[in-house]
């Protein structure tokens, strides 16, 4: 018992310091939707428990306006998947990752927005830390970070005035340090190229409002028709 808990511990720590940058986005963002639904009307209730049991920040701040129309349950659902089809890949991504990991593969695969994905693909994690328990807390923090932040800002959403506007840029810094982290750790830099063009082309093909699930698309089967030649290059 003292082992495992030792064990649980040493996970927490070593996934905290990774979650720091997730904090700042989330909890201005969090706070940002909470206000948003407490000025449009709504109770602290409700970004409460869609933070909670929803998690996906743009589909939240979609469903506000769902929330305030007529009652269309086939919009809302391919809205969301709209929204949210890039999640698809990133459990293809995660398929050997989250293998062996028993009961934590359901809140895992429940909790993986874009930034947990990030880190738990990419993470140097140490020998000695216990993936499974660090990826789950990597997820939990990150859950937990959206919630509060939306929460409290529902709570007192009537009480804060100042301009938001620009926050959501956090988000944007953080993942292109993300990006520039994974490029010095690479020795060779052909799958990050093939990303970069690939998102530039389809986004010159489909407009800025549809090139993600192309560009996507896209990378996916280069780096599959790709994937001797890039494990020969690494080792």
């Amino acid at each position: 018992m003292y082992k495992q808990t030792q064990t649980v511990r040493r996970a927490l720590r070593c996934a905290f310091p990774y979650t720091i940058p997730i904090f700042a986005g989330f909890w201005f963002l969090g706070l940002t939707y909470g206000i948003y639904m407490n000025v449009s009307g709504f109770s602290f209730w409700y970004p409460m428990l869609m933070s909670l049991t929803i998690f996906a920040g743009s589909v939240e701040f979609v469903a506000v306006n769902m929330l305030l129309g007529s009652f269309d349950p086939v919009q809302a659902l391919v809205m969301t998947l709209m929204i949210n089809a890039r999640h698809l890949f990133y459990g293809i991504s995660m398929l050997d990752k989250y293998r062996g990991t028993g009961w934590k593969k359901v809140y895992l695969i429940f909790g993986m927005c874009d930034e947990s994905f990030s880190i738990n693909y990419t993470a140097d994690i140490p020998e000695d830390v216990d993936r499974n328990w660090f990826m789950f807390f990597v997820t939990l923090l990150n859950h937990f970070y959206w919630f509060s932040g939306a929460t409290l800002g529902g709570l007192c959403g009537s009480m804060i005035h100042f301009n938001t506007e620009g926050l959501d840029f956090v988000m944007t810094a953080m993942f292109v340090v993300i990006f520039m982290e994974q490029w010095l750790k690479e020795q060779r830099h052909t799958s990050a190229l093939l990303g970069i063009g690939l998102s530039l082309l389809c986004l010159l093909v489909f407009g800025s409002g549809n090139f993600i699930i192309p560009a996507m698309l896209a990378i996916l089967a280069a780096l599959t028709c790709l994937r001797g030649r890039l494990e020969e290059g690494q080792s």
